[in-house]
């Protein structure tokens, strides 16, 4: 009866290691299920989190496309002003040029010739003189006559 006490007691022995072992399986395969319940929780969060980043990215991708489309559009129109304060930047160049060109010429050939221009100036005010003494001539002759048409209607009156 030895051996088959010691096998009895090998064989419970041996049961109630697998029934330890499996208890034990048993515990890690529930904290492995919770562990993986949980993973699968985050995952789905982090699915709906990143859905509504993508919405989020795909609006901001709209709008960055847009400004730049509307950036494009102001470019071209600031290059036309550009353009055209070039041509007005040109043509003031010109117009200094010719003053220039018309400033050299008439101190070329009016070198020398000062006494004739302040004569001409000088006959110009005389002219301007003699116009203002005749127009006041004038006016103060209209004045006499209409005095005596005054006179005379005053004396045609009185008469």
């Amino acid at each position: 009866m030895d051996i088959k006490l010691i096998l009895y007691l090998s064989v419970a022995l041996i049961a109630i290691a697998i029934l330890i072992f499996v208890i034990s399986v048993t515990k890690t395969l529930k904290s492995l299920n919770q562990t993986l319940d949980a993973v699968s929780k985050t995952l789905t969060g982090l699915e709906s989190q990143l859905s509504g980043v993508t919405t989020e990215t795909t609006e901001l991708l709209h709008k960055t496309n847009a400004l730049a489309e509307d950036f494009q559009v102001k470019a071209e129109k600031l290059n036309s002003v550009v353009y055209a304060v070039q041509d007005v930047g040109t043509t003031i160049q010109e117009a200094n040029q010719s003053v220039k060109k018309v400033s050299s010429y008439v101190s070329t050939h009016m070198a020398g010739k000062e006494d004739k221009i302040a004569k001409v100036v000088e006959l110009g005010n005389l002219a301007f003189l003699l116009k203002e003494k005749w127009q006041a001539r004038k006016e103060a002759k209209e004045a006499k006559l209409l005095k005596k048409q005054e006179n005379a209607k005053h004396y045609e009156y009185e008469h």
